[in-house]
């Protein structure tokens, strides 16, 4: 199928009615079935980079930013890493220090790498 055909083809959907929803909200739930349909087919996307080591550059790029399920799909495709390990950096980032402890994370490299970066640039967690 041509771009042309397969936009015109998105446009008739986005055109039927859905819920009696405005035109807002059908927006909203059209990103979230993108980053659903992103994140489900993510095997199909360049993941080579997938548990080799973050550099502090990529991380505070990442926190940099607000923890939103866009913005772990942006950087999953960018860094070439699983959605997954970008939802995680938020999490980590997060956490208090001494809740890992509790669960056996307060000497683990890359955690502490992820609670430096977000010192830097004043996150706190």
């Amino acid at each position: 199928m041509k771009k042309q055909d397969y936009k015109l083809e998105i446009y008739k959907l986005l055109d039927l009615e859905l819920d009696d929803s405005s035109l807002d909200t059908k927006i909203q739930f059209v990103k979230k079935v993108l980053i659903d349909y992103q994140k489900d087919h993510e095997d199909q996307y360049d993941v080579s980079n997938k548990g080799k080591p973050w550099t502090d550059e990529q991380l505070k790029i990442i926190l940099s930013d607000a923890p939103t399920k866009e913005n772990c799909a942006k950087y999953a495709v960018l860094f070439k890493r699983g959605y997954g390990s970008i939802e995680q950096i938020y999490r980590w980032a997060a956490t208090p220090i001494n809740s890992l402890e509790g669960k056996g994370r307060s000497n683990d490299s890359f955690v502490l790498q992820i609670k430096k970066v977000a010192r830097q640039i004043g996150l706190r967690g």
